[in-house]
């Protein structure tokens, strides 16, 4: 089994991003009083369409972070959302959720969203949209790697 072109682009940027922010520091100076309560893509929240994987590579992430997942509860206007954290790399990057665990069903995101800890110093956590059998993960670029650095 093979990668894609864009399978391999996408690899190397997340390494090199991730060689990149460690390179520069190991440690964040500016955030020494604790974790930080991260919205997932920020003011656009977790939604079809949008480029999480450009997102999170433009956000650091720390041990002890607090991701939060935004997103509305399934209704006549819009499309139900979930989380999943995939195994590795593989998955992530064909959108496999086989052996994925669903950390967020499609209520949890509603109100001041679902929180997950980012607890592991560089472990990569791969999170994804399972909905629609990965449509979401696949067209839809609801995905992206968080790899916790340490705090200083």
């Amino acid at each position: 089994m093979g990668f894609t072109v864009a399978q391999s682009l996408v690899l190397i940027v997340a390494a090199a991003s991730v060689l990149t922010v460690s390179k520069a520091d190991w440690f964040d100076w500016n955030h020494k009083n604790g974790s930080q309560k991260i919205v997932v893509g920020g003011k656009e929240h977790w939604h079809f369409g949008y480029n999480y994987t450009i997102w999170a590579l433009k956000t650091p992430f720390y041990v002890d972070d607090v991701l939060v997942f935004k997103y509305d509860a399934p209704n006549a206007t819009t499309f139900p959302h979930s989380v999943y954290l995939l195994p590795d790399l593989i998955s992530f990057l064909e959108c496999d959720l086989s052996k994925a665990k669903m950390v967020a069903n499609t209520t949890q995101g509603g109100g001041d969203g679902f929180e997950f800890v980012l607890k592991d110093w560089l472990h990569p956590y791969y999170f994804a949209c399972g909905e629609h059998n990965g449509l979401h993960c696949k067209d839809g670029n609801m995905k992206f790697v968080a790899v916790p650095l340490l705090r200083h």
